[in-house]
């Protein structure tokens, strides 16, 4: 796109205006249930404003076409993801495995440290599969059931199940947005690694003081009758030998391996399967033909547990992959309004106008956080985040003599970890359904998520574990590089 192409500044900002005035009516009309088709309303009302600014600017209907269908095969394997998670919860339920983490966890996660706990339970299994969204799928599910029949907050457990989910996901060498952020700034995995440490502990450690408040202060007014009743149920209707965590000791093996995260779920469907039908040999039917039929049916659309504890009713019928359906629907509804905006210009010259604010060395850290904020909101996706957040900056951040993992690491502090947040983002759209909370309830309780871009400008603003290239001048004695994305507009973006 060339200069004469692309619409003024104000213009530019006009779609994203209707777009946050459509979802705060949507929000305010709809409450809880806006997700459920009014937001993807909203965002393909505001993805048409985008088209009709770029056309205004000359661009073809074609080439809004195109760049829509462009971010559409960017979430191809997400949704095959999101699919594949529905069909694995679904599976583990009926093969007993999350009633057995359920019986498992209650027993491990003590009321008075219950959210800590969760957190860091959801951190390890983070650490070691490098993925937020299979915890958020598997111990999450478990952890979100055990809170719903003890007592406690769910808006609080989700935030807590989040905030450990991305913790780990954040500093695992296995994550597929660590190793892209790495990747995009040509800086080395485990370095990166190291430089998140200063913010993500620092994030962590405040999101633990405030879950063990809240868990300090509720905890005495918790009724736990009802969780060991679900406990006993389970129980008498599912067997609990060990054998049933096989499954989950399988994908966490396969993620460290580094398996394709496709394949590791698909396996643990086909494991989960299998353990299902050795060990819970009097459930779904009495014949082999029967009860594949019925975990065949399972997968589809989700498994119906008709035991007699209402609660565990509750608990237990849910997964599948038509489950995932509202979710993917808003995936791509955000992904239209995504395309439409890059291709127009508009987010062009959003982006541009952040750059230009930076004249301080330190500032282009902040310009490129502030800029992968605003691309979960507007690109609603945590790679496209990363990807406008390091690849615009890039030679930036190296004119200005600071290291490349300074701006990798910021890429991850204000991209990775907000991406949830956002109720059209994929990460959002994951979440919310995955754990039965939705986005604009479990949000504010997500204290890692929040305090990671929090702490990170409190660093850049005050100098602290700033790295910089050897020999480079000392901190504000030049003037601001050349703007680099002037001159070449946003770049190609293909995410892994």
């Amino acid at each position: 796109m060339t200069a004469t192409d692309r619409p003024s500044f104000w213009l530019a900002l006009a779609p994203l205006f209707i777009l946050l005035f459509l979802l705060g009516l949507a929000v305010f009309t709809f409450g809880d249930e806006a997700t459920g088709g009014p937001v993807q309303v909203a965002l393909m009302g505001a993805g048409m404003a985008a088209g009709a600014v770029g056309v205004l600017s000359g661009v073809s209907w074609k080439a809004l076409e195109d760049s829509v269908a462009e971010h559409f095969r960017m979430v191809v394997t997400p949704v095959l993801l999101l699919l594949s998670i529905g069909g694995l919860i679904a599976v583990w339920i009926a093969a007993g495995v999350i009633p057995a983490l359920i019986a498992f966890g209650a027993g491990l996660l003590h009321p008075a440290i219950f959210y800590p706990g969760a957190m860091v339970l959801c951190s390890v299994v983070a650490l070691a599969t490098g993925s937020a969204w299979t915890t958020t799928g598997t111990i999450g599910v478990a952890i979100i059931a055990i809170a719903e029949a003890s007592g406690h907050s769910l808006p609080m457990t989700a935030g807590a199940i989040i905030s450990g989910a991305y913790f780990g996901d954040k500093l695992s060498p296995l994550s597929d947005t660590t190793n892209l952020s790495a990747s995009m700034v040509g800086a080395d995995l485990f370095v990166h690694v190291r430089y998140l440490l200063w913010t993500t502990v620092s994030a962590y450690l405040v999101a633990f003081f405030l879950f063990l408040v809240f868990s300090l202060n509720s905890s005495a007014q918790l009724d736990t009758t009802q969780l060991a009743a679900l406990v006993e149920e389970f129980r008498r209707n599912f067997n609990m030998d060990w054998l049933v965590f096989a499954p989950m000791g399988l994908l966490v093996v396969l993620a460290m391996l580094r398996v394709p995260p496709l394949v590791v779920l698909v396996v643990s469907i086909l494991a989960g399967i299998l353990i299902g039908l050795v060990a819970q040999t009097e459930a779904n039917g009495a014949d082999l033909g029967g009860r594949l039929l019925s975990y065949w049916s399972f997968v589809a659309t989700g498994y119906v547990y008709d035991g007699d504890l209402p609660a565990a009713r509750e608990l237990l019928s849910r997964g599948g992959m038509s489950s995932m359906l509202t979710t993917i629907w808003l995936i791509v509804s955000a992904m239209f309004f995504s395309g439409m905006m890059e291709r127009s210009g508009c987010l062009d010259q959003i982006l541009r106008a952040v750059l230009r604010l930076m004249r301080r060395d330190r500032s282009v850290f902040l310009g490129a956080g502030a800029t992968a904020l605003m691309s979960n909101v507007v690109a609603a996706d945590q790679y496209l985040s990363i990807v406008l957040s390091t690849r615009m900056y890039a030679g930036e951040v190296k004119a200005r003599g600071f290291r490349s993992e300074m701006l990798s690491r910021t890429a991850e502090d204000f991209g990775t970890v907000t991406s949830p947040l956002v109720p059209w983002n994929t990460c959002g759209a994951f979440m919310a359904p995955t754990l039965g909370v939705a986005t604009w309830a479990y949000a504010p309780f997500c204290f890692f998520n929040i305090a990671s871009p929090l702490v990170a400008c409190v660093l850049i603003l005050a100098g602290i574990a700033i790295r910089r290239l050897p020999e480079t001048a000392p901190e504000d004695a030049k003037e601001p590089a050349t703007e680099t994305a002037s001159s070449s507009g946003i770049p190609e973006i293909k995410c892994p």
